[in-house]
């Protein structure tokens, strides 16, 4: 097990201071001893280099489906069908190596029981929603409508769904690379003629930046949005009728979208775990006692420097422990090939927090030289009907089902 240790460092204040078509080989399973106790099964859904994916019911057949990117992946065979055109672009790194495509979100947008596909792009200004054609559409693979829901601003490093106001429909909330754009969300309206819109709400007044994630920072019982910038601290009552307080003390160098709020060492404070997007290195924040004014102070662990552009993580308990396990791996390419570390190959781990040392035990879920990568989603649910979570990915190695093999 890998298991490295570092002198902590202790925080305080702000700045600091991750088509082809096929099937793996069902008898390639990764032992017991690589996995520590689990062992996942990888199949290639497809090989593309789609970077978004969702976990979705999207033909109403009471099974989760996968979407990501151009196709979508009916369970239980997870065979890919259509859902739309994305073209690749450069993003200014001299070969088009992006789709554009950094996120999938399923929401149910027009309401008519059909969970359609929520999507937006780097540089492309526009959020946009792709009509689910309904059952026998579905059933003969035809593409599904896009719609503009709302032209924005370029420059979004990622969009995450969450409902804000508790009115039942998320909202997007958008997170830009930028540091000085501001923290915005999008609340699903429709128009005098029906077509479905949107209404910006400025969440952060202060800005942005690279990564987000979503937590109770000062265990308010409040979810707040962090960013590469800080935290925004949702307020009492509607959180949509003002800005949101700002908090400078956990601002992070170009962070994993999204990285991860939780109570790592059981000490009722949440932490936060994160990763390099564009470089080395996993951590994780210890929270401790707040200063007399209410400011949050964190002590810095090193998790793991082996690989680089943790640019994506989750959260969830893959063995049954009860406990939460950390989901995250290297990313492909991140930056066009020019990140240190771009050109070692991918793979994909979990973490479980070790509670007799105090600290982080890995473990492999793909080995490199899988050809298992990150894009910027990781997703966990039971694909398989077994009572296990199962793990997608997506990324520009390809799109990925691990079945969790218990």
């Amino acid at each position: 097990m890998f298991t490295p240790r570092s002198s902590p460092r202790v925080v305080f204040g702000g700045a600091m201071l991750s088509l082809f078509m096929g099937f793996w080989s069902a008898d390639k399973v990764f032992s017991a001893e690589e996995t520590g106790g689990l062992r996942f099964t990888p199949r290639c859904l497809m090989v593309n280099p789609n970077e978004g994916c969702a976990i979705g019911d999207i033909n109403n057949d009471g099974k989760p489906d996968i979407v990501a990117g151009t196709h979508w992946y009916a369970a239980p065979e997870f065979v890919p069908r259509p859902v739309r055109e994305i073209p690749q672009v450069s993003l200014g790194f001299g070969s088009n190596d992006f789709s554009a495509n950094n996120a999938d979100m399923i929401w149910d947008v027009n309401g008519d029981g059909w969970k359609d596909v929520i999507s937006g792009g780097w540089t492309e200004p526009e959020i946009m929603w792709y009509e689910n054609p309904g059952k026998t559409a579905l059933e003969r693979g035809w593409k599904w409508e896009p719609h503009v829901l709302v032209t924005a601003r370029a420059e979004n490093e990622a969009y995450h769904l969450q409902d804000l106001d508790e009115d039942g429909a998320p909202e997007i909330v958008v997170h830009c690379w930028v540091k000085s754009a501001p923290l915005v969300a999008w609340k699903l309206t429709k128009g005098e003629e029906g077509q479905m819109s949107a209404r910006r709400i400025v969440l952060g007044e202060q800005g942005s930046g690279h990564g987000f994630a979503v937590g109770d920072v000062n265990g308010d019982g409040l979810a707040d949005i962090l960013c590469g910038i800080g935290w925004y601290q949702r307020p009492a009552g509607n959180p949509l009728a003002r800005p949101w307080a700002f908090h400078p003390e956990t601002a992070l160098p170009n962070a994993s979208s999204p990285w991860v709020v939780a109570d790592v060492n059981g000490d009722g404070r949440s932490d936060m775990i994160w990763g390099r997007g564009h470089d080395y290195g996993v951590y994780w924040w210890e929270q401790g006692e707040p200063k007399s004014d209410g400011t949050t102070t964190w002590t810095e662990h090193l998790i793991d420097k082996s690989w680089s552009q943790a640019h994506s993580m989750a959260w969830a308990d893959l063995d049954g422990d009860g406990r939460g396990e950390l989901i995250t791996g290297k990313r492909v390419r991140g930056h066009g090939g020019r990140d240190p570390g771009a050109d070692e190959p991918p793979a994909l781990y979990y973490y479980s927090w070790n509670t007799a040392r105090s600290q982080f035990d890995r473990h492999t879920i793909a080995p490199p030289g899988a050809g298992v990568g990150t894009g910027m989603q990781i997703c966990v649910a039971d694909l398989t009907g077994d009572g296990r979570p199962d793990i997608a990915v997506a990324g520009k190695s390809g799109t990925y089902l691990l079945v969790n093999e218990g």
